[in-house]
């Protein structure tokens, strides 16, 4: 098993991946996660592992992108509750530091925290877990990050301050990718589709009302605008369902009725 995840040891995809696929699985790491669907896509991995939505900051929005032009299927999702901690080499406190650096969504998610320290820089960076490394490598002082407990043993840094986050009760979403179409679960009670709806008075309107009618509860719905057909939408959404048949029917109906219907992926539900 070929695992890629977007990130290195100690990342939050790292964890996910280990705690979903074992030791045993050999972890493919890349810096984007276009390189994660990429690898999935030309076989190279045999499963990719990305984040999809977090509780407090929302969705990824380009990664449902990456699903689509890589025609990948998901066929299980996997909530991870999340706690970011400030770190940095040992011997140093807050009062030391002028950089903090980290993921943007981490950064998000660490808002209210970071506020009580207006001189400190805030900066971007491409994983959480690679701040942690680089700080050590480089012996950066005066430079935190926000990351996993993991990151902090892996790359020998002090904890300054633990669970940062501003909910407490944090979660990602993270989402398993493959390139063959993944065989429906028995019981699978969730849906992830993107549906292309006919620029016409009403359409969303009418596609919502429809899917209520057949008892699909929807999770998630993102809009992107088509690059090729100006002020025309797709809609990606997640709904959950208990009834096959009326699922079933509303998969009918929106090939009938609604527009360009792709379908992703149809597995367990594992909120809560």
């Amino acid at each position: 098993m070929i695992v890629a995840i977007q990130g290195i040891s100690g990342s939050f995809h790292h964890q996910v991946a280990l705690l979903n696929f074992g030791e045993q699985a050999q972890v493919l790491p890349f810096l984007t996660f276009e390189e994660v669907a990429k690898s999935v896509a030309s076989g190279t991995a045999s499963v990719g592992v990305m984040a999809i939505e977090n509780s407090i900051a929302g969705a990824i929005l380009p990664n449902y992108d990456l699903i689509d032009r890589y025609e990948l299927s998901i066929y299980e999702e996997y909530y991870l509750p999340i706690s970011h901690h400030l770190m940095a080499l040992p011997g140093q406190s807050i009062a030391d530091l002028t950089e903090v650096r980290s993921h943007p969504m981490a950064l998000l998610q660490c808002k209210a925290f970071l506020a009580q320290w207006p001189k400190i820089r805030l900066i971007d960076d491409q994983d959480t877990a690679s701040v942690a490394k680089r700080i050590q490598e480089e012996q950066l002082l005066g430079v935190a990050a926000i990351a996993s407990e993991i990151a902090a043993a892996s790359y020998g840094l002090e904890i300054l301050a633990p669970q940062i986050q501003t909910v407490k009760d944090n979660f990602t979403r993270f989402i398993f990718l493959t390139r063959e179409k993944s065989k429906t679960q028995e019981e699978a009670n969730k849906v992830s589709f993107k549906i292309t709806i006919r620029n016409e008075a009403g359409g969303l309107a009418k596609l919502l009302t429809m899917l209520a009618e057949k008892n699909l509860n929807l999770s998630k719905i993102q809009s992107i605008p088509l690059m090729d057909k100006p002020w025309d939408y797709a809609f990606f959404i997640d709904a959950e369902f208990k009834d096959p048949a009326s699922y079933e029917e509303a998969v009918a109906q929106m090939s009938r009725e609604f527009g360009e219907l792709k379908i992703f992926g149809e597995y367990r539900s594992r909120k809560g």
